[in-house]
């Protein structure tokens, strides 16, 4: 291929997707481009853009749009009074964009832009133009439709549901017929036009979907779900592959497979699980050790490699739990009926057999495809009450009762191994949302965790590692979860925001370590600084993700890991299946290698994409419910503590999770100022002084559903602490510069963490919830367990590519 057709078409593939980055060997395998001279071929034209900044370089081989010389490409974070934001890297300060020059770009749109003045000091970056929209995030709209417009040729407007861009008017032109469309129904359209200098606040859009009307039971959930794109509706070719799977396991399936079917297997699962996806036994060895079987359904054996299923699995790349809803990665045929390791059937399953001595090392491991049958569906509360000794519960299952025992100690030496290692616990409350027949929250119910319920977490962790270290020893490539070393900067400020609250952190923040962390949690246990601190903490740490590079996981202090133990709602533990299956059945040589080699980067680039998807979503239909259920308590006062102190206010969360903010115009007793270092709200005159941890009597002030946001006051915030802390006087640039990044002017900023590590997690009832193998989504907690309720009414990125293309870039659809 000459240069100058090869410069143009990397430089576009490169343009048309501007937010990620690509690996030399991926782009010239897009290319077909073969062997070391295409690989050499692109590599040079790749260098020549870099060199001419019109790509940059993200690390020793990839690559990502940037645009012209000297421009830099980001994403837009829009601010209500017109100016904005530009996020262009973690570790350099945003760029500002004034309100004349933001070229009428929307919250979240990837952009280009220009330096207008250089940074004028370490906390207040350059000021920017944007010159160019590469990427519109909103191309689809949901809202409220109204009939009657002003502006000629257009059939009405609608309401966007999506606060962030609710300043912008959508007209709905006269393409959608009339007929078809009502007052107060629910509908999504698809964007023709954009804002523009004429028009700087206007949207043209085609109605192509009605939902429903406003107030029908379930067009709250369903109005979130439609922004966020997340795929709710199995297309037929999906449905018609899954009809045609059998209901049961064929004898010709056994062939090649381990029969263990007489293993005194059971599954521990919350009580109204419908997925059941893995199965547990332990025994004792005669040297003492421990056999720890963890077996988990075969999904990959079903779900074949582009097919239709698999394509819509990699789309939905996870299933969602919505309070009172799951959307599944996969139909239920699959996930309720013959992937479920439902008791007294067979079915077909991916096992790791463990044997694991008294100090939680495994010391032997094994493999396998088998058939397996489940003795015993046990719930959480019944194998708790078993476990703490309870006559009528262990009669119950006496034939079973001293293999929790067992299972007991094996947890207990698990556990006490990842504390010696340095695993870092945040073991914060649950909370389940309950709502009535019409889908209205009516209560928040906060669930413990018991030790049935941290037992599978320690089984499926130890699987997840155990299976993680397999493949990295044998150096083939492999889909890893991964959770990074906090950087160096962040590790810094952390630190020093511990040395402020007395409790100094021993080592160094070039080099931060788990056990150093664990050792200051150890610290501050029981003390009130401790909430103030494990927050500060989980804020310094990065994004679990999905990745082939076996980096280790930090908050567990592992230094292997992956997700196997959940195939049935999470696309990477399918891969992990495949890959398993791929292996065992071509062994580790070269040819057997170059299968996944060249795509295993894409699929986890896509997976954390759409992880992150259905984070955002469940935390979004969260807020809400919770807002929904406070609406009816304004005027109640509750005790709360402070779990955020901000330049804008305190958040405040109650008991039972519900979070609310005490803006700073209600704190009237004094003017505040924000102290960074202190993550506190420091008085100028009485020097009070607010921060994470504090307790104090709140009101309910206002709740609003629609807004997804609760208000509260303080009842007597002449209680809070004084301070000879002297906060120094913010220089505000104009349209408030100083502003952080992702913190609004209404505080809905980027709050919420999401470095959850681990498996299969307990979305079941309402808040997203703890992870079966350590994740604890959309909250940023990093431990924990949960119940998945699919398929039954819970109390409690970009468009996504088809995954038959997710090989070559170059197949992909350019945009």
């Amino acid at each position: 291929m000459e240069t100058k057709q090869l410069k143009e078409q990397l430089q576009g593939f490169l343009k048309a997707n501007p937010k990620q980055a690509f690996s030399v060997q991926n782009l010239a395998d897009g290319l077909r481009l073969e062997g070391a001279s295409g690989y050499r071929q692109v590599l040079g034209v790749l260098e020549n853009l870099a060199d001419n900044q019109i790509i940059k370089k993200i690390d020793k081989d990839s690559y990502q749009f940037q645009g012209q010389k000297g421009d830099i490409v980001g994403e837009f974070k829009a601010n209500d009074k017109g100016f904005g934001f530009v996020r262009y890297d973690e570790n350099l300060p945003d760029y500002f964009v004034g309100p004349d020059n933001t070229m009428q770009a929307m919250q979240g749109d990837t952009v280009r832009v220009s330096m207008v003045k250089p940074a004028q000091s370490a906390d207040r970056g350059p000021e920017g133009k944007v010159e160019e929209i590469l990427e519109h995030a909103y191309t689809r709209l949901v809202g409220v439709y109204t009939s009657g417009s002003t502006y000629q040729g257009m059939l009405g407007q609608i309401r966007l549901s999506d606060k962030k861009a609710a300043s912008f008017q959508v007209v709905i032109d006269s393409s959608t017929a009339e007929e078809d469309l009502h007052d107060g129904q629910v509908v999504v359209a698809e964007v023709q036009s954009y804002a523009d200098a004429i028009h700087p606040k206007q949207l043209v859009a085609t109605v192509t979907q009605v939902l429903g009307y406003e107030n029908e039971p379930g067009m709250d959930i369903m109005q979130i779900v439609e922004n966020k794109k997340v795929p709710n509706h199995f297309p037929a070719d999906v449905m018609a592959e899954a009809d045609a799977i059998p209901n049961e396991v064929l004898p010709s399936e056994w062939e090649g497979r381990q029969d263990i079917t007489d293993q005194p297997l059971v599954t521990i699962d919350g009580a109204d699980t419908k997925d059941i996806d893995d199965a547990v036994v332990v025994w004792k060895l005669d040297n003492g050790n421990y056999h720890l079987g963890v077996h988990i359904a075969d999904v990959s054996h079903y779900v074949k490699p582009g097919s239709a299923i698999d394509t819509e699995a990699y789309n939905r790349g996870t299933s969602v739990y919505l309070t009172d809803r799951v959307i599944p990665m996969l139909p239920q045929k699959l996930s309720n009926g013959i992937a479920s390791l439902n008791p007294g059937v067979t079915r077909l399953a991916m096992s790791v057999e463990m044997e694991i001595n008294q100090q939680g090392e495994v010391v032997k491991h094994r493999l396998a495809q088998s058939v397996i049958e489940s003795h015993a569906r046990m719930t959480y509360d019944k194998v708790n009450e078993i476990l703490a000794g309870d006559p009528a519960a262990r009669e119950e299952y006496s034939g079973l009762a001293d293999m929790f025992d067992m299972m007991g100690e094996l947890h207990q030496i698990l556990a006490k191994k990842r504390e010696k290692r340095g695993a870092i616990e945040f073991d914060t409350p649950e909370a389940s949302i309950v709502v009535d027949e019409n889908g209205k929250a009516i209560d928040v119910v906060v669930r413990e965790r018991g030790t049935a319920e941290r037992m599978i977490e320690s089984f499926m962790l130890s699987a997840n590692e155990t299976v993680a270290e397999h493949f990295d020893t044998k150096k083939v490539p492999f889909l890893y979860r991964i959770h990074e070393t906090p950087d160096e900067e962040r590790a810094k400020s952390f630190f020093e925001f511990a040395s402020a609250l007395g409790y100094p952190v021993k080592g160094d923040p070039a080099n931060v370590t788990p056990i150093m962390l664990q050792t200051l949690m150890k610290k501050v246990k029981d003390d009130p600084a401790e909430q103030m601190i494990s927050t500060m903490m989980l804020r310094a740490m990065k994004q679990a993700k999905y990745s082939p590079e076996p980096l280790g996981h930090f908050g567990l202090g592992a230094k292997y890991y992956t997700h196997f133990t959940s195939p049935i709602r999470r696309y990477p533990d399918l891969t992990v299946h495949r890959l398993i299956r791929w292996y065992t059945e071509h062994g580790y040589g070269v040819e057997a290698q170059e299968k996944y080699a060249s795509s295993l980067g894409q699929i986890g680039v896509d997976t954390s994409t759409r992880e992150r998807r259905a984070i955002d979503t469940e935390r979004l239909v969260d807020a809400m419910k919770k807002a929904e259920y406070m609406e009816d308590k304004v005027g109640n006062e509750y005790e709360g503590v402070v779990n955020a102190a901000l330049k804008f206010g305190l958040f405040i969360s109650l008991d039972n999770t519900v979070e609310g903010l005490v803006h700073i115009s209600n704190l009237t007793d004094d003017h505040y100022d924000y102290d960074e270092k202190h993550a506190a709200l420091i008085g100028r005159s009485k020097h009070h002084i607010f921060q994470i941890g504090q307790k104090f009597k709140i009101k309910v002030i206002r709740a609003s559903k629609k807004d997804s946001t609760v208000d509260f006051m303080l009842v007597n915030p002449e209680e809070a602490p004084t301070t000879d802390i002297k906060v120094p006087q913010p220089n505000r640039g104009k349209f408030g510069r100083d502003n952080k990044r992702g913190r609004d002017n209404k505080g809905n900023g980027n709050r919420h963490g999401g470095n959850g590590h681990g498996g299969r997690s307990n979305h079941g009832n309402g808040k997203p919830g703890q992870g079966r193998d350590g994740q604890k989504r959309g909250n940023g907690q990093l431990n924990g367990r949960s119940n998945n309720n699919q398929g039954r009414p819970q109390q409690k990125a970009n468009q996504a590519k088809s995954g038959a293309n997710h090989k070559h870039p170059f197949s992909m659809k350019q945009k």
